[in-house]
């Protein structure tokens, strides 16, 4: 009796097992001529892996990002060669700046034509290549079980970032015997673990015993790190107050008394002045952005720096660090607990910092977040208010994931949508990607069913990629979407009034004067089938949110905003904390 032999697959078929093995459950895919094999396995596993099929490519990548955001596993979608392929691009290079870990798997055409311009043939990887953390062009069908197996633990280790697939069609239908599912990988050179030294460590406990002034600054690595446990349990030991970026909103829980919420350009002005007045930064999982410092001789010019990040090309990039620490900054968190746990007097006295935290309080009482409001038209701020206070309310302020646009709607849901914890919030940061609202809920709402997902938008962002309604209605994914419609770019528009006399410049997004609000989004989302309803007036906005919240599908909510308003505090481009705009 002969024995049976191995039955060869494609290389399509292996590419989706290999997705299986690396644990995923959901990838967002538009097909296309070159991905069209890929597709065909999808199929074939459909009962163990869902394929979610956006409207746009774009939308396939920014969901993969809200599902990565919020799960804190790799977010992975899939798009055909050339124009399929370069719409990808925003979205690797949104993930590459906020450090997301998805992997985007694009087809090509056949290996003997590549480089011919053959139909649909874009060299993507040399496109992507300075947007991406890693990038794989596969041109043997044996190849696939390592390159895969890379490419997850690239994306998921040391700084996250994307990293692209090229995979030719030959490559996909070429059928072979797969002798190691799990194969060794080939990265020389690739070592994303580091933990802090001990000396480290007691270095920066001992510039905290001598300081009177410390603060923490908690970025987006305290989220992709998983490190919030380990920063509450430090921030509480040691009694040191904690501001946090636009990335790092839930690291830390907002409502916490040492939280001075957001900081930098459109941070909270006590937040500016502590960090201003401090004489010991602990910078935690950040990169110094411009958005942050302003100008970066002036930001925290009055104090020493402590830097911990796990990516070394950051440390001493924009900021001269006193003392660099390259680590793991979740590690180093709960190997500092550890050491204050088991030696006390490492850390500063019972007290140390009252003086400094009772003036922290001060400027916190003297400016706090506010804005004058209007009986007479729905505020932006107090929208979201409002909708907070609902979920608040409602007990459903933890299960409520937000994402937003980009713009003054983004920054307004930054300031006044409180987080107590991490993954509860997706918003493009260092890209500032307008149209990531709706696809990356779509991606949150696809990992976490039974979670409330809002995306909080603006008209301007919501058009960009407002084709993913049919997506949302199709895939059964019940977003809501809270847009705050001023008929204008928001932002821009705030630019132009401070810095250009209010000249508009192509910021006017409406038909014209006396027309109605224009597009009908109403009508734009009752064509997709989903539900809808405009607000103008402020009477009838806790109903109309009401409504939002119980709807059982997805449903827009526009609600009309004055173009007026302005996004405040504000510090200037390029400015200090001494130019702060008030509101």
């Amino acid at each position: 009796m002969s024995e049976s032999r191995p039955t060869p697959i494609s290389g399509a078929d292996i590419l989706v097992q290999c997705l299986l093995r690396q644990g995923v459950d959901t990838v967002f895919a538009y097909p296309g001529g070159a991905s069209m094999p890929i597709h065909q396995a999808l199929t074939r596993v459909k009962d163990r892996l869902r394929t979610i099929l956006p409207r746009h490519e774009q939308g396939g990548g920014f969901a993969a990002e809200g599902y990565a955001r919020t799960t804190g596993k790799v977010g992975v979608c899939v798009a055909t060669s050339g124009p399929g392929a370069t719409n990808f691009v925003t979205c690797l290079a949104d993930a590459k700046l906020d450090s997301v870990p998805i992997v985007a798997i694009t087809g090509q055409v056949g290996t003997p034509v590549i480089g011919t311009d053959a139909f649909q043939e874009t060299p993507i990887v040399e496109v992507c290549r300075a947007v991406t953390k890693h990038h794989y062009l596969v041109t043997r069908t044996e190849d696939l079980p390592r390159v895969f197996k890379e490419a997850f633990h690239v994306a998921s280790t040391g700084r996250p970032g994307p990293v692209i697939i090229d995979v030719p069609k030959d490559v996909q239908q070429k059928e072979i015997v797969v002798s190691d599912w799990d194969p060794p990988m080939n990265l020389p050179g690739y070592r994303p673990y580091r933990r802090a030294a001990k000396p480290e460590l007691q270095k920066l406990l001992e510039l905290v015993r001598q300081s009177e002034r410390p603060i923490i600054y908690a970025g987006g690595g305290i989220v992709s790190s998983d490190a919030a446990a380990p920063l509450k349990a430090f921030a509480e030991r040691a009694g040191i107050p904690v501001a946090l970026t636009l990335l790092g909103l839930g690291g830390f829980p907002s409502e916490h008394f040492l939280c001075l919420q957001m900081l930098g350009m459109h941070g909270t002005v006590y937040s500016n002045y502590a960090i201003n007045d401090a004489d010991l930064l602990l910078a935690l999982g950040v990169r110094f952005d411009d958005r942050v410092t302003g100008k970066v001789s002036e930001f925290a010019k009055h104090g020493k720096i402590v830097h911990i990040d796990i990516d070394p090309s950051e440390i001493n990039k924009n900021k001269a660090a006193h003392l660099p620490i390259h680590a793991d900054v979740k590690a180093a968190l709960q190997d500092l607990n550890t050491m204050l746990e088991a030696e006390p007097a490492l850390g500063p006295r019972t007290g140390q910092f009252k003086a400094w935290l009772q003036k922290v309080e001060a400027w916190r009482e003297a400016d706090p977040l506010r804005f004058t409001d209007r009986a007479d038209a729905v505020l932006p701020q107090y929208a979201i208010s409002r909708l907070w206070r609902m979920l608040k309310d409602r007990g459903r302020l933890d299960d409520a994931i937000v994402t937003t646009g980009v713009g003054q709607h983004q920054m307004w849901a930054a300031q006044y949508f409180h987080f107590n914890r991490p993954r509860r919030w997706a918003t493009s940061g260092g890209l500032g990607t307008m149209g990531f609202g709706l696809p990356s809920a779509m991606g949150a709402q696809a990992a976490h069913p039974a979670a409330t997902v809002i995306d909080i938008d603006g008209d301007g962002s919501f058009l960009m990629n407002i084709q993913e309604l049919a997506c949302c209605f199709t895939e059964k994914l019940p977003i809501k979407v809270l847009l705050l419609n001023n008929q204008h770019l928001g932002m821009v528009v705030q630019w132009e009034d401070r810095f250009h006399g209010g000249n508009r410049a192509h910021t006017y997004l409406g038909a014209g004067p006396g027309e109605e609000p224009y597009p009908d989004f109403v009508a734009l989302a009752k064509g997709f089938r989903c539900g809808a309803a405009r607000v103008a007036r402020k009477e009838d906005l806790d109903a109309a949110l009401e409504e939002l919240l119980d709807a059982r599908g997805p449903h827009v909510l526009d609600v009309m905003v004055p173009y007026q308003e302005h996004v405040l505090p504000m510090i200037p481009s390029g400015q200090t904390v001494r130019d702060i705009i008030k509101a």
